[in-house]
């Protein structure tokens, strides 16, 4: 006890030397460093003046309770306006009601999104017709360090050597805070909620409590969505640093609050007010006795992001200590307004990421005395990467402006660069960052990689065709895109990619991997051997539309909105449809029954809504139905199922029907082998029915030379003779015949080397000086060219696949008479004499 008693005393011996000293040297210091600021400092009477301006009237505010943006449950509704009401309404009543937390005059908004609070705290102000006050520090901050210039923060507020003495000795004994720790008061708030000792409170005021509160009792149970989280949307880029002293900034909060609650009550609304008030010990302790002497009509909201996923959402003791009410957002329990809900909160938190995001690059360009005025004509996705690396870029940017600029701009003190700089610096980062591309590409794709993105081995590929394109550059895509073709024709647009437009809900995602930008398609139209006639039909109907919209802007003289390729199996319906979309610079969409079924009911209808609004997003886009009857039969069939009706009609309803809308550049590809078991009313909604027949001797001459133009062939190789033995072939027959007859080349190369090792073992040891020049033939393989032989062979093995005289090939033929049309079919004109 003795030894306690004296390091008391030597402590409190040395803080008073320690205070001594300090009232002596501060009355030296504000000599130089009070008595003369600098023109441009934030005073007290600026940082008042700009805290006015940031006051709105709730009344003219067009966010109310009835029109809310978003879902709003009626309890967490009630559970607000209740609190407010007291403060907002009969402020003189709130001393009867200071010991209760749901009527404390400082509340915490826990939920998952900040503009959802922001638009409660606006929503409130006009219920009550109160003032507003929306007060992120980070940004005010920046716009105080953009307009006034670098502040010197001593300039007003110079901090005593013996107050800084006693914070540090605060930090390090927490039991002697700078500030005398008080029993609790009976004017003291407290906390109230299922759960909580009130006797374990203590000095609920430190800032070194180390409890944990539990939520209050208002708070909604939200753990029905745990399974169901919000994609990550990365780590959000927030400033820890003030461009003024946080004295200045909580009296002037306090002078400002005071002179407006006297003629009406205000709202103020704090973001992120767990990592404002954690700031510093000191920026703590001014909130908490700041907080003391509001007056009545005055309401602190602060608001709290909380993940979904995690089910400790506790809030920290000290942060109850100073809002001991907390408040979290209700989600809706009807699953269809829950996905509209999630979707709309994760478009709010990009667009808060990108603001964020902005904010630190203002923060860095500001500390190397630079300024852009121009900051926001960036996209986001560039914004995201600039936030990541500003400190590499920004001295290619400087070094940019200047050599491109012989007048350069300064304001308080800072050279004002463009945004132009900064994308030029940002392409020079990643030209010279190759090795780290697909890392760029990830990070400017975060937030959309868990819409399941199309993967290729060389590493991550963001979803729908979508990368980072290098300012004042085309990507290699683009440029083939635009490239002319073999006919000296430039073809069609040059956007080869589908614009990236981020999903609405949960739908539109589960689709969105089955989205091929036309740049992945690799088949084109020159990799099919014969069709030529059917060619120009598809180049007329398709791509015509998108060379020259301009001669489709009548009453009859409408793009095509259905084409159906319909023939035996094999005769590359498929092909085309994907050479199509590679030629027209679509996007293109393979639908198959795994895509547009769901086990739970009325999925399957949403399912194909969001496949059209999701098309009409990426436009132009190719919807591609392959093996159409399975999906789009007859709904006369015996024993159907009543799901598989509704999404028939729910496709043709959005495909041309009520909810259909003309301008939209959609089409839908179909193909199928059994086009006479289509419904009656899709057959209608297909514009062109092109019969994709079996090949002709030509057409079978033509597909063989295509298939073997990148083969070593013999002299010999007679075409004519191999498409003439070849009767009934389909084009998948032909490629496997070509497959069968390379086999016979390669079997006989395996062979000779079998044979070559077994001459190896029996060679006796005089031999080994000649295994060196066997080792340098091993290594060279070579195949002998494909003759005629081989495919004669092959004949044998591979047969055809499709019967031409059969039952199949009738009905197909009947069916093309019926209703086939198109460059396929060509009728024989009937002689006059029979």
């Amino acid at each position: 006890m003795e030894q306690k008693h004296i390091l008391l005393s030597a402590l409190g011996v040395g803080v008073g030397v320690g205070v001594g000293l300090g009232l002596a040297s501060g009355q030296t210091m504000s000599k130089w460093a009070g008595n003369n600021p600098s023109p441009n400092a934030v005073t007290p009477e600026k940082m008042e003046k700009e805290l006015l301006r940031q006051i709105v009237d709730g009344r003219e505010s067009n966010i109310t309770f009835d029109e809310f943006p978003y879902y709003l449950s009626g309890q967490t509704r009630a559970l607000l306006t209740s609190a407010a009401y007291v403060h907002l309404k009969h402020a003189e009543v709130s001393k009867y009601t200071r010991n209760l937390s749901p009527a404390s005059q400082a509340i915490l908004l826990s939920g998952p999104a900040e503009l959802y609070q922001q638009m409660l705290a606006k929503a409130l102000a006009h219920f009550f017709e109160a003032k507003l006050l929306l007060l992120d520090v980070t940004d005010f901050s920046l716009k105080i360090q953009s307009k006034y210039g670098g502040t010197n923060k001593e300039s007003h507020f110079q901090r005593s050597p013996s107050e800084s003495a006693l914070e540090r000795l605060s930090g390090l004994f927490g039991s002697f805070s700078i500030l005398s720790q008080k029993e609790e008061t009976q004017g003291t708030l407290r906390r109230q909620g299922s759960g909580v000792d009130i006797t374990s409170r203590g000095t609920e005021g430190s800032f070194n409590h180390p409890a944990l509160r539990r939520n209050a009792s208002a708070s909604a149970n939200i753990s029905n969505l745990a399974s169901q989280s919000f994609s990550n949307t990365g780590n959000l880029k927030r400033t820890s640093s003030w461009s003024f002293d946080e004295k200045l900034l909580i009296q002037s909060i306090y002078r400002v609050l005071c002179y407006v609650s006297k003629t009406s009550p205000i709202v103020v609304y704090l973001r992120d007010v767990d990592k404002l008030i954690f700031k510093s010990q000191r920026t703590y302790n001014l909130f908490q006795k700041t907080m003391k002497k509001l007056p009545a009509s005055v309401l602190i909201l602060g608001s709290r992001i909380v993940d979904l996923s995690n089910d400790q959402r506790e809030v920290d003791g000290r942060v109850t200590a100073l809002f001991p009410y907390n408040i979290e957002i209700r989600p809706p329990e009807d699953e269809n307004h829950l996905v509209s809900w999630k979707s709309q909160l994760e478009e709010d938190m990009k667009m808060m990421q990108a603001k964020d995001n902005r904010n630190h690059i203002m923060e860095v360009l500001s500390a190397n005395d630079l300024d852009c005025d121009d900051l926001d004509s960036i996209n986001v996705a560039d914004t995201m990467v600039l936030g990541n690396y500003i400190e590499e870029i920004v001295v290619s940017a400087v070094s940019y402006h200047l050599m491109n600029n012989e007048d350069t701009d300064y304001r308080n003190g800072k050279l004002i660069i463009s945004s132009k700089s900064l994308s030029h610096g940002l392409s020079i980062f990643q030209e010279g960052k190759a090795s780290g591309k697909d890392t760029l590409k990830l990070e400017a794709q975060a937030e959309k990689s868990n819409e399941g993105g199309r993967k290729e081995a060389k590493g991550p590929k963001p979803a729908a065709g979508t990368e980072i394109m290098k300012p004042e550059s085309k990507s290699e895509a683009e440029k083939s895109a635009a490239a002319p073709n073999k006919d000296g024709d430039s073809s069609v647009p040059a956007a080869a990619k589908a614009p990236e437009v981020p999903p609405d809900n949960e739908f539109e995602k589960r689709i969105r991997p089955e989205v091929i930008p036309s740049n992945e398609i690799s088949v084109t139209f020159a990799d099919i051997g014969a069709l030529e006639e059917i060619k120009e039909s598809l180049q007329e109907l398709v791509m015509l539309p998108l060379r020259r919209p301009d001669l489709f802007k009548g009453g009859l003289l409408k793009p095509c909105r259905g084409i159906l390729l319909f023939g035996p199996p094999g005769t590359g319906k498929t092909m085309l449809a994907k050479a199509i979309a590679k030629e027209a610079g679509a996007s293109f969409i393979n639908v198959s029954m795994s895509t547009i079924t769901s086990k739970w009911f009325g999925e399957d209808e949403k399912n194909v809504r969001a496949l059209f609004t999701l098309a009409a997003k990426v436009s132009p886009t190719i919807i591609f139905v392959d093996e159409v009857d399975s999906m789009l039969g007859q709904r006369t069939r015996i024993g159907e199922h009543e799901a598989m009706r509704k999404i028939k009609n729910e496709f043709m309803t959005h495909w041309d029907g009520l909810l259909s809308k003309p301008g939209e550049r959609i089409l839908v590809l179909a193909a199928t082998n059994r086009p006479f078991d289509l419904d009656e009313a899709i057959i209608r909604r297909f514009e062109r029915r092109i019969m994709v027949g079996l090949p002709t001797v030509e057409n079978r001459e033509m597909i063989l030379r295509t298939l073997l133009t990148k083969e070593k062939v013999g002299q010999g190789l007679d075409f004519k003779e191999l498409a003439t033995m070849t009767e009934g072939y389909t084009g998948s027959d032909l490629k496997n015949l070509c497959t069968t007859a390379a086999y016979r080349a390669v079997r006989e190369l395996i062979q000779q080397e079998r044979l070559k090792d077994t001459e190896k073992k029996q060679r006796t040891p005089e031999d080994a000086s000649d295994s060196k020049e066997d080792i340098k033939e091993e290594r060279v393989i070579t195949l002998r060219p494909l003759n005629m032989d081989d495919f004669r062979e092959a004949k044998n093995q591979v047969a055809a696949s499709f019967a031409a005289e059969g039952s199949i090939m009738s009905e197909l033929t009947q069916w093309n008479d019926l209703y086939g049309e198109g460059g396929s079919r060509k009728k024989e004109q009937l002689s006059y004499f029979l």
